[in-house]
């Protein structure tokens, strides 16, 4: 049965609708900067996303090619996820296109800096698309209060006031950095999904 992460760390995907204070450790991912509004139709966001899953399921396929990576186990690919900020203190859902992004999808522990340069080469022999966009990243989220958000995406806000004022009240604060950012996992995918159905996993770094 292949592993998959959400499964084997409830706690850092499947948390619960009220808030809690965690500390994540640091992980390797596949991600891609940009900014502007991630809705816009073939816009970057979109784009990247589509860049994100190709690496990944390159990566997985791996063991079907002569490049064999050590101490590989088959494994679910792990949801997208992105880090998000705007230059305000304070997101502005009615202007997405002040946000900037890096989009990225978790990679095992396994998978080093040079399967995912493999990875890049092989879809580009594949697609004939440029994936130099795509990069290796370790990302360390640290001590954050995750919720986890049902509904819409410009519902958030609701969410994240909540998240704040219980931080608060425990004598914590808003850490967000230019090295520490807002993180947010898709757990649904909004094409099948109802909009009031949605799940996601919401992050905020924190310090005392």
């Amino acid at each position: 049965m292949s592993f998959d992460y959400k499964k084997e760390y409830k706690e850092f995907y499947l948390p619960a609708k009220s808030p809690s204070i965690i500390n994540i450790p640091s992980m390797n991912f596949i991600a891609v900067n940009g900014k502007g509004n991630p809705n816009d139709k073939d816009g970057d966001y979109q784009k990247a996303i589509e860049s994100l899953y190709t690496i990944a399921y390159t990566i997985k396929m791996s063991k079907k090619t002569n490049h064999q990576i050590k101490g590989y186990f088959d494994y679910v690919v792990p949801p997208l996820e992105s880090l998000w900020w705007q230059e305000e203190d304070n997101f502005n859902y009615q202007h997405k296109e002040r946000f900037q992004w890096i989009a990225i999808i978790r990679l095992p522990d396994f998978v080093t800096e040079n399967d995912v340069i493999w990875a890049k080469e092989q879809a580009y022999q594949k697609k004939k698309k440029d994936f130099s966009h795509v990069q290796f990243l370790t990302y360390n989220d640290g001590l954050c209060v995750q919720c986890l958000h049902i509904g819409s995406y410009d519902k958030e806000a609701t969410t994240i006031q909540m998240m704040e004022e219980y931080i608060y009240d425990l004598g914590y604060q808003i850490n967000i950095t230019n090295k520490r950012f807002h993180h947010e996992i898709y757990l649904s995918d909004p094409r099948r999904t109802k909009t009031e159905k949605l799940k996601t996993v919401i992050r905020i770094p924190i310090c005392k």
